[in-house]
């Protein structure tokens, strides 16, 4: 009896100890590092671009009759919208603080903006005018929310004029060329991928008013008109930044 009790103590002794040495040889747990924290890639708009853009305008142009050589009287003609389709390029200089943007463009387009009306003096002659050209030079401020841009700009402007008097008939009795300056304020939104930006764009122009000579085909009878005028153009624009400037950064830890 005593022999038996012996070999059953020694044995749980046995079987508590293998238990002990299978629980020390386990391997410890593996450390696994915690995964990165995500990153977010920050656009850049500094940098020089090129672009093209088209669309469409409208100007605002009001005659007044202001004089001629057989003492005419003076009087209000009346004044129509010069509508139609445009179609240019831009390029300029952009640079980026934080998330405010300044810059610096310019611009050129050839428009084909015309209208007539009425004469309110002489009807049924009526006359007629066209821009077939415009310029913008302007300066920029914008905010970006990474790569999208909200701007407004302002600055100078040119346009490019065709006046024409005609009688009720289509014959031309007069006309003018001139090359009118004014300002401009606009504002455009824009959305960077890349390089390439593409966006849309207002601009209103400030033309001002002036005195026009008229001169008949032979030049040998002039009329003066006093012509008022201001455009509203809308424009769909793509610009290309270029030798390494722009695009997106260099991913960085996002902020939360």
């Amino acid at each position: 009896m005593k022999r038996n009790l012996s070999w059953v103590i020694a044995s749980v002794i046995s079987i508590a100890g293998l238990g002990s040495a299978s629980a020390a040889d386990l391997a410890a747990r593996p450390y696994v590092k915690a995964p990165p924290a995500p990153v977010a890639q920050i656009y850049d708009w500094t940098g020089f671009y090129i672009g093209i853009n088209g669309g469409g305008g409208s100007a605002h142009k009001c005659w007044d009759f202001v004089g001629d050589a057989f003492g005419t009287l003076p009087g209000p003609e009346g004044c129509h919208d010069a509508t139609g389709g445009t179609v240019g390029g831009q390029i300029g200089y952009r640079w980026q603080v934080s998330n405010w943007v300044f810059g610096i463009e310019g611009q050129g387009n050839w428009a084909d903006f015309k209208g007539s009306n009425t004469s309110l003096l002489f009807g049924p002659d009526f006359n007629q005018s066209r821009i077939d050209a415009f310029g913008l030079l302007t300066g920029q401020v914008g905010y970006a929310w990474n790569n999208v841009l909200l701007y407004v700009k302002g600055g100078g402007a040119v346009t490019g004029d065709k006046y024409r008097a005609f009688d009720g008939f289509g014959t031309l009795l007069a006309s003018a060329n001139e090359t009118r300056w004014g300002g401009t304020v606009g504002a455009g939104l824009e959305w960077g991928f890349g390089g390439w930006s593409i966006g849309v764009e207002y601009d209103h122009l400030f033309m001002g008013s002036r005195n026009v000579s008229l001169a008949d085909p032979a030049g040998a009878f002039f009329e003066t008109e006093h012509i008022s005028q201001d455009a509203d153009i809308g424009l769909v624009r793509l610009n290309y930044r270029f030798n390494g400037f722009g695009g997106f950064s260099a991913p960085v830890a996002a902020r939360y």
